[in-house]
C-alpha cells in the first residue's frame, strides 16, 4: 500500500509531514487542555504542512479537513466511541515494547515510519483471549474490562485497583486566557486575514 505522502488543494500541492511523531504531536495539541481552538487549528496546519501551509490562508479550511482525514488514516474523522483506552505518550514504553514483541522493531528508534504505517501496525498488534497478547494490549484489557462481571469482592477490589493503577492520567481543566493573550489573538487573525 502506498501512504499519502502529499496534499492537492486546486493546482496546488502541500508536501505532508508524515513521520508518526508529527502525528502524535498533533494529537496531543488537540487533546491539551491550555491550547484554544484557535491556536490548535494553526498549530496542526503547521505541524503537518508547515510554513508553505500556514502562510497559505485561503486554503486554511481545506488544509484542516485534509488534514483530520490523514490524521485518521483516510478515513473520514468519526466522534470517538467512550474513553480511549490508549494515550500514546503515557503508553510510549508498552508500544515500544509490544512492536519489539510482535514486529521486532521499535518504531521510536526508527529514523522515520510514516504515521499511517505506525497507525495499522498499532491496530494490529497481537491480542488473544488467551493471554498470548502483547503488553499493550494486555493493559487496555485491564482498562476495559467491566468490573460487574467479577461476583467476588476481594477480585472486584484487586481488579478495580489494577485499573486506577493502569488508568490514563489526563488533565480535565480548560486553560483561561489572559485578555493581552485574547488581543495577541485577535491581532495574529486580522494579519492572517480572518474577522
Amino acid at each position: 500500500m502506498k501512504y499519502p505522502e502529499e496534499a492537492r488543494i486546486g493546482n496546488k500541492t502541500y508536501h505532508i509531514n508524515t513521520d508518526f511523531r508529527v502525528a502524535i504531536k498533533c494529537f496531543e495539541v488537540s487533546e491539551n487542555a491550555y491550547i484554544s481552538d484557535y491556536e490548535r487549528f494553526f498549530a496542526i496546519i503547521y505541524l503537518l504542512f508547515g510554513d508553505e501551509g500556514l502562510k497559505d490562508k485561503e486554503n486554511h479550511a481545506k488544509l484542516m479537513e485534509i488534514a483530520q482525514k490523514y490524521l485518521s488514516c483516510g478515513k473520514a474523522p468519526s466522534e470517538s466511541q467512550g474513553e480511549p483506552d490508549m494515550d500514546y505518550k503515557q503508553d510510549e514504553g508498552l508500544i515500544r515494547s509490544s512492536f519489539q514483541y510482535d514486529y521486532k522493531y521499535d518504531p521510536y528508534e526508527e529514523s522515520y515510519v510514516h504515521w499511517w504505517k505506525y497507525f495499522n501496525d498499532l491496530n494490529n498488534l497481537s491480542n488473544s483471549e488467551m493471554g498470548n497478547c502483547c503488553a499493550l494490549n494486555r493493559v487496555r484489557a485491564i482498562r476495559n474490562y467491566d468490573l460487574t462481571k467479577i461476583k467476588d469482592a476481594k477480585e472486584r477490589a484487586k481488579m478495580q485497583k489494577a485499573k486506577e493503577y493502569y488508568s490514563i492520567k489526563k488533565e480535565k481543566k480548560q486553560r483561561e486566557f489572559t485578555e493581552e493573550e485574547i488581543r495577541n489573538m485577535e491581532e495574529f487573525d486580522k494579519l492572517m486575514g480572518g474577522g
